[in-house]
C-alpha cells in the first residue's frame, strides 16, 4: 500500500530518473574501472554524499539543521578526518509526516549517499528503517527516541541520542525517590508516545509502582482544547495526582494550558513532563509570562552533556550565529556530533579499502507490473563495513565520549532534573544509568565503583504546583461520590472484637473502633461504606474475603484479619493494631500433694540415673581405696555392704569412711558436688510442689499434640485449619468448632466421648474464653508470631497512612482504652494458678554428671596404668627367681589379682599407725585405771584407820 501512494508522486518523472540513473551508473561503473587500473583500493572520490532527513520548521529541526551545517564546516576544514574528500550532506524535510519521510528516503536511495542523517521523528524511523535493512544504508538518529526501534530488528538503524528506555528509567526512580506507588500517563497516541509509556510502565512495575491510568491523545492535528479537556476531565477524577506528559511541543503546552485553566496545575498536583519541555526552553527565547504560569513547578528531564572547553566554545559561536533568537539545546549538540561520527567511520571505511559502489537489488527487479521505478534503487555494497565501523567509532564530542555499548546505545546515559520556577527554570539534581539520582554531575562518579545504595540517592528541594515546598502526597480520593467498599466479616462468635447491628449495615466491635479511630486521624476524609461478608450462620472464610479486594468487590476489610503469608501475597496491610498467635488450650486437672508427693520433683529417668551413679561412685572410691585403706578391706560380705552404705551416706554427708589416696579424694570432692546440686534441685522442687498449687495437664503443647492421633479442635474460618495441616497434622483429626461454647462441650467431653483433646486458635479469642472458663489453660508457647491489621489493594496509599495513625493510637493510649472498653473480663479465681512445669529432668544436670563420670574414668585409668606397671615388675622378678622365661597365664592372672587385692605397704604403715595410737590411748586408759583403783585401796586399808 506504502509503494501504491508513492506511484503519483514518482510517476511524473520517470523518465528522468532513469536518466539520473543511466548517469550515475556510469559514473560508478568510470569510478570503479579507474580503481582498477591504478590498482590502488585506498584511493579516495573527491567527494563522499550524506543525507540528512528531518522536520526543518520543527523545534528540534531549527536547531539541528544550523547544527549540521556547522559541523559539515568544520569536518571539511580539518585535513586530519577525510584526508581531502569533501563531506557533502543533502537535507530532506519530512514534515513530520511518516508518508513524506519515506517518500525522502526513497529519493535517498536513488542517490549515491553512504548514510543518512535522521530521520527526527520516531514514527517515521519505523517506516524507512525497513529501506535501510534491505539497501544497506545506516540511518543515524539524533532525535528519534522510541525504545521499541531494536537494534536486533534494525541492524542499519543507529540512535545517537539517548532512549527514552533511559528517560522512562530516570522517572521510575524519581516517583520511587518521592515514595508515590500511582501515576497517571497522559501521551501522544502514535509510537513515540505509546511506546514510551509501555517503557514507564515497566520500569515502575521494576519499582513496585505501576501506571493507573492512560490517557492517550490523537495525534493528527486537529487536537482541540476541548478534546484536551475531555481527557483532562476524567484524569481530575482519579486518584493518583501524579501525571507523567510524554508528548510533542505543541500538544504537550496545550495540555498544561487546559490543566492550568481546570485548576489542576495547583496544590497537591505533580506533574513530570519528558525532555520535549526543555528542548523548547532551551532552544527558544524567553517564553511569554503567561506560558510560564501555566507550567510553574513542573519537574522536566534533559539529555545531560558534560561541561567542557569545546562546548563553551561552540555554545559561544552559536550565540553568533542565531543573534540569541535561538537556543543551543541537547539534540542539536547530539546532531553536530553525528557528522562527525560519520566523518570518522567514512576515513577509517576508506583506509580499510573500502570503495563507494552501488549493486542492483535482485528483489526489486523481480516486480513486474510497476510503474514506481523501484530498480532505480540499489543496495550499497560497502554498508556493512561502514556499519562496523560506525558501531566501533570512539572520540569526545561535544556531548562527552561518543562510543556505543554491545546494546548499539551510547554509553552512559544520564538526564538533568529540572524545575520550572518563576519565569525560568533550576536544576535540581541529576540520573545517570550509573549512579542514579544525585545533586553532583554523573562524571564525578565514573572514576568510583557504583553505588546505587538509597542513603546516596539525593536531589535538592523542589517548588511543586501551587507553589508548595512541601512533598505532595501524590493522590487524593476521587471526587466521583464514589464511597470505598470495605468488607466487613459477619462474625457468630466472639462478636465483642466484631458484630452487625441487627436492621444496618452498621457494625461495631474493636476492631470497627480501632478503624475509625485510625481514619480520624488522618488528614483527610475518608468516604466509606461497609459491606457484609458472610452468611451469618458460620463464621466467613477471611482468606476467601481478602482475595475479593483483588477482584475489585472491595477496597478494603476491616475486621480481626490476621497478616499471615499466603495473604500478604495478594494485598497490603497495615501496621498490627493487636497482637496474635496460635496457642493451644487443653484441660487441667489439679494435683494435691498426696502421700508420694516426694517423689515428683524428678523424673522417673532421673531417679534412676542418680541411683546408678551413687553406686558406680561407691564402686570407683572402693577399687581406689581397697589396697591401701584398711576400711575398704574385710570379708566380701563386709566389703559389699561398706560400698553400699557409703554410696548412701554420701547423700546425707554422712559417711565415715576416710579416703587415704589421692585419686579417690578427687573423685569423692567432684561427687559431693553433685550431690550437693541434687540436693539443693530436690529440696527448691519438692517445696513448691508442697506450697504452690499446681495444675496438670498431659498435653504440653503443640509438639505434644502432633505425636499423639487424638482430634484437635479450631475455629471456623481461621488459617489454623491450613496451618494444622501444613505442619502434618491430618485433615481427619481436625474438628471445626463455630463458638466458644462448642470450644467448652468438646473440651469437657474430651477424645473419648466424641469431643476433642485440645483447641488451636488465635491468642485474642483464646484470652477472651479463658476469662469464664476457668476448667481450661493455655498450655506450651505460642507457636506462631502475627498480628491484626486492615487489608488493602496492594501499594495503596491509604494502608501507608493508617498504619501510621495506628501507631499514633498506640502511642497516645487510644489503643489500650479501645481494648479495654471491649475485651476486659473479670478474671478466673485460678489466673495465678500455673500449669505444672516440666519436673527436673535428667537433661538439666547432664552436665554435672558427665563431669562426675569423667573424672571417674580418669582415675580409674590411672590406677590400672599403676597397677600395671606394678605387674610387669612382679613378673619380671617371677621369671629372674624361677629361670624361666615362660609363664603360664593362669599364674599371670593369679599374679595380676593377687595385686590388685594385696595390702599395700603404705597401708599397713598406716595401720600400724592406727594401731600404735589406739594401744597407747588403751594404756593410758589403764594407768588411769590403775592409779583410781590403788587411791581407793589405800583409802579402804586398816592402816589409814587411825592410830
Amino acid at each position: 500500500m506504502l509503494f501504491k501512494h508513492t506511484r503519483i508522486l514518482l510517476s511524473a518523472h520517470s523518465s528522468r530518473m532513469n536518466a539520473v540513473w543511466i548517469l550515475v551508473s556510469c559514473l560508478v561503473c568510470f569510478g570503479v574501472c579507474s580503481d582498477g587500473l591504478s590498482g590502488n583500493g585506498t584511493s579516495r572520490p573527491a567527494v563522499v554524499n550524506v543525507g540528512a532527513i528531518f522536520t526543518f520548521d520543527s523545534t528540534i529541526g531549527r536547531v539541528a539543521k544550523i547544527a549540521i551545517q556547522e559541523a559539515v564546516k568544520d569536518v571539511n576544514s580539518n585535513s586530519i578526518v577525510l584526508q581531502g574528500t569533501k563531506l557533502v550532506v543533502k537535507f530532506q524535510n519530512s514534515n513530520c509526516s511518516g508518508f513524506l519521510g519515506m517518500v525522502g528516503a526513497l529519493k535517498f536511495m536513488e542517490t549515491d549517499v553512504v548514510a543518512v542523517i535522521g530521520p527526527q521523528s520516531s514514527v517515521v524511523a519505523h517506516t524507512i528503517s525497513h529501506v535501510a535493512n534491505e539497501l544497506q544504508v545506516p540511518f543515524l538518529s539524533f532525535a528519534a527516541t522510541d525504545p521499541t526501534l531494536s537494534s536486533l530488528q534494525f541492524p542499519y538503524f543507529l540512535r545517537t541520542t539517548q532512549s527514552d528506555l533511559y528517560q522512562m528509567t530516570a522517572i521510575a526512580e524519581v516517583i520511587e525517590f518521592y515514595a508515590w506507588k500511582e501515576v497517571i500517563a497522559i501521551f501522544i497516541d502514535d509510537d513515540y508516545g505509546r511506546n514510551g509509556v509501555s517503557a514507564l510502565d515497566d520500569a515502575l512495575a521494576a519499582k513496585r509502582c505501576r501506571i493507573s491510568y492512560k490517557a492517550g491523545i490523537s495525534p493528527g492535528g486537529s487536537v482541540t482544547r476541548g478534546d484536551v479537556m475531555d481527557v483532562l476531565v476524567k484524569v481530575a477524577l482519579m486518584e493518583s495526582r501524579v501525571i507523567v506528559l510524554h508528548a510533542y511541543p505543541t500538544l504537550g503546552f496545550m495540555v498544561l494550558s487546559v490543566a492550568h485553566y481546570l485548576g489542576m496545575m495547583g496544590d497537591g498536583y505533580v506533574w513530570i513532563s519528558t525532555d520535549w519541555l526543555t528542548t523548547v526552553l532551551d532552544s527558544s527565547p524567553p517564553l511569554p509570562q503567561d506560558i510560564m504560569d501555566t507550567m510553574q513547578g513542573v519537574l522536566v528531564l534533559r539529555q545531560h552533556t558534560p561541561d567542557s572547553e569545546n562546548k563553551r566554545a561552540f555554545s559561544s559561536r552559536w550565540n553568533k550565529l542565531t543573534g540569541g533568537f535561538l537556543g543551543l539545546n541537547s539534540y542539536a549538540l547530539h546532531a553536530y556530533d553525528t557528522v562527525w561520527l560519520v566523518a570518522h567511520a567514512i576515513d577509517s571505511f576508506f583506509n580499510q579499502g573500502g570503495t563507494i559502489s552501488f549493486s542492483n537489488d535482485t528483489k526489486l527487479q523481480s516486480v513486474e507490473g510497476s510503474n514506481l521505478h523501484l530498480e532505480a534503487m540499489s543496495i550499497f555494497d560497502g554498508g556493512p563495513l561502514l556499519l562496523k565501523n560506525l558501531l566501533q567509532s570512539d572520540f569526545v564530542g561535544l556531548t562527552g565520549p561518543f562510543k556505543f555499548s554491545p546494546e548499539k546505545c551510547l554509553i552512559r546515559p544520564a538526564y538533568d532534573i529540572i524545575n520550572v520556577i518563576g519565569t525560568g527554570f533550576r536544576r535540581v539534581g541529576y540520573w545517570s544509568n550509573y549512579s542514579g539520582l544525585s545533586i553532583l554531575p554523573p562524571e564525578t562518579f565514573y572514576s568510583r565503583p557504583p553505588n546505587r545504595s538509597s542513603t546516596n540517592q539525593k536531589l535538592y528541594s523542589v517548588v511543586w504546583p501551587g507553589n508548595n515546598v512541601q512533598k505532595p502526597r501524590g493522590w487524593v480520593f476521587p471526587n466521583n461520590g464514589k464511597q470505598l467498599r470495605i468488607g466487613v466479616p459477619i462474625r457468630v462468635s466472639y462478636r465483642e472484637f466484631v458484630s452487625q447491628i441487627p436492621g444496618t449495615n452498621n457494625f461495631k466491635g474493636f476492631c470497627i473502633d480501632v478503624f475509625l479511630a485510625a481514619v480520624n486521624l488522618l488528614p483527610y476524609a475518608v468516604p466509606h461504606q461497609f459491606v457484609p461478608y458472610g452468611n451469618g450462620h458460620e463464621n466467613p472464610s477471611y482468606t476467601g474475603m481478602v482475595k475479593l479486594i483483588t477482584a475489585g468487590k472491595f477496597d478494603g476489610v476491616v475486621g480481626d484479619i490476621a497478616i499471615v503469608t499466603n495473604r500478604t501475597r495478594v494485598v497490603d496491610f497495615t501496621q498490627p493494631y493487636a497482637a496474635s498467635g496460635l496457642v493451644v488450650v487443653a484441660p487441667f486437672q489439679k494435683l494435691n500433694s498426696g502421700g508420694w508427693a516426694f517423689l515428683r520433683p524428678f523424673s522417673a529417668q532421673m531417679w534412676g540415673v542418680i541411683t546408678v551413679f551413687f553406686l558406680f561412685v561407691g564402686m570407683v572410691v572402693w577399687i581406689l581405696e581397697h589396697r591401701i585403706n584398711d576400711e575398704f578391706r574385710g570379708p566380701p560380705k563386709q566389703q559389699l555392704i561398706t560400698i553400699l552404705w557409703f554410696s548412701i551416706s554420701t547423700l546425707f554427708f554422712a559417711h565415715r569412711e576416710n579416703t587415704v589416696s589421692t585419686l579417690g579424694r578427687m573423685v569423692l570432692i567432684i561427687w559431693l558436688f553433685v550431690v550437693l546440686i541434687i540436693n539443693s534441685s530436690y529440696t527448691a522442687s519438692l517445696t513448691s510442689i508442697l506450697t504452690v498449687q499446681q495444675l496438670y495437664s498431659p498435653i504440653k503443647g503443640i509438639e505434644s499434640l502432633k505425636e499423639t492421633d487424638e482430634p484437635i479442635g479450631f475455629q471456623v474460618g481461621s488459617f489454623a485449619e491450613r496451618y494444622l495441616e501444613e505442619i502434618g497434622i491430618p485433615k481427619a483429626r481436625l474438628v471445626a468448632l463455630g463458638s466458644p461454647e462448642e470450644y467448652a462441650t468438646a473440651l469437657q467431653r474430651g477424645p473419648a466421648k466424641g469431643g476433642v483433646a485440645a483447641v488451636v486458635d488465635e491468642r485474642p479469642y483464646v484470652e477472651l474464653f479463658l476469662s469464664n472458663q476457668c476448667k481450661f489453660r493455655i498450655v506450651g508457647q505460642e507457636f506462631t508470631k502475627s498480628g491484626w491489621g486492615f487489608a488493602f489493594p496492594r501499594d495503596s496509599p491509604l494502608a501507608v497512612d493508617l498504619s501510621t495513625a495506628i501507631l499514633t493510637l498506640s502511642e497516645n493510649g487510644d489503643l489500650q482504652r479501645i481494648h479495654d472498653k471491649w475485651l476486659a473480663r473479670s478474671a478466673c479465681s485460678l489466673d495465678n494458678a500455673e500449669l505444672e512445669s516440666d519436673r527436673l529432668h535428667l537433661r538439666s544436670f547432664s552436665g554435672l554428671f558427665l563431669i562426675c563420670g569423667i573424672a571417674c574414668f580418669f582415675a580409674l585409668l590411672i590406677y590400672f596404668i599403676q597397677i600395671l606397671h606394678k605387674f610387669r615388675r612382679a613378673s619380671k622378678a617371677e621369671v629372674v627367681s624361677d629361670g624361666q622365661n615362660n609363664t603360664s597365664r593362669s599364674k599371670r592372672l593369679q599374679t595380676l589379682l593377687s595385686l590388685i587385692d594385696e595390702k599395700s605397704d603404705k597401708s599397713n604403715r598406716g595401720s600400724k599407725r592406727r594401731k600404735i595410737d589406739r594401744s597407747v590411748s588403751d594404756d593410758n586408759i589403764e594407768n588411769d585405771l590403775g592409779r583410781d583403783s590403788r587411791w581407793r585401796e589405800s583409802q579402804a586399808s586398816p592402816q589409814n584407820e587411825g592410830h
